[in-house]
Formats: C-alpha cells, sequence, structure tokens
C-alpha cells in the first residue's frame, strides 16, 4: 500500500491557491483542466517531497475546483470539521506560527506545548503543525494564548 494524496474541495481556486503555497509554503508540482468535466485538479507538495512528488505523485494534497454552473454559481462545500485535518511536521513551530499569523491566517490552537498547532484554510479545511523532533520548550506569547474557533 501506497500513500498518494488527500483531495479538497475548494470554492475559490486563486485564494486557495495563495493560502495553500504563498502563505502556507506548498508547492504546485502538477494541473490538470478538465473541460468536459468542468473542473480543475492542482497537485500541491511539501517543498522537501516536491522533487519525489512529481515522479511518484506522491505524497500530495489535491485541490479540486468545480468550474461555476451556466448561471455562474459555486458550489459551496460544507463538513470541513467532518474531514478530519491534513498534518504537516515542521522545522520550528513557534516560527512558522509566527510567519503564518504575519501574513493574517489565525492560529486556532496555538504551539502552547511546542509541539503542536492547528490553523484552517479558507474552506475550513484544519491543518494540524506538528514540530519535527522533540518539542520546543514552551514560548511566550503561544504558551499563554487562547484557542480561537475550532480546529
Amino acid at each position: 500500500m501506497e500513500y498518494l494524496h488527500t483531495m479538497v474541495r475548494v470554492k475559490n481556486l486563486e485564494e486557495s491557491l495563495d493560502f495553500y503555497c504563498n502563505k502556507f509554503g506548498l508547492v504546485e508540482v502538477n494541473r490538470m483542466e478538465n473541460e468536459a468535466g468542468r473542473f480543475t485538479l492542482v497537485f500541491l507538495a511539501a517543498p522537501n517531497d516536491a522533487e519525489d512528488a512529481k515522479q511518484t505523485k506522491a505524497p500530495l494534497v489535491e485541490l479540486t475546483y468545480n468550474w461555476p454552473d451556466e448561471n455562474g454559481d459555486v458550489e459551496t462545500y460544507t463538513g470541513g470539521r467532518n474531514f478530519g485535518h491534513l498534518a504537516y511536521r515542521v522545522e520550528n513551530i513557534y516560527e512558522t506560527c509566527q510567519k503564518l499569523q504575519d501574513q493574517g491566517i489565525t492560529i486556532n490552537r496555538p504551539p502552547r506545548d511546542g509541539n503542536m498547532a492547528f490553523i484552517k484554510s479558507p474552506d475550513g479545511i484544519s491543518i494540524e503543525l506538528l514540530q519535527k523532533g522533540d518539542p520546543l520548550p514552551k514560548q511566550e506569547p503561544w504558551a499563554s494564548m487562547e484557542n480561537t474557533g475550532s480546529w
């Protein structure tokens, strides 16, 4: 068995790419436009997985954008919380959270323990950030920061 990808439906492809690539730091490795099916698939990889992902097609996040219907309406997806979450290992959880926060991303569950944090995509998909190796020593302002919303 081999893990390939996780598919996430998005309502606004540009907004989602801004979040996943420009702010969160994933890399686009492939894109497919399907006019007959009226959808776009964009495959993203973590920077350290990008070269392998281009060859093996894994591990990836697949953003699925279903084009507007003939009336220009775009389907709104709910249930992001039911999906569960995506998880990524990071070199320094405090630096990563600070960078995301500086870009306007809400840290829903701060890394109070130096080990784990959660953020959400524009479509409400929870993303878990895990510290590589052992947890970092507790550090302010994270240690006393309250949760925001759900994750």
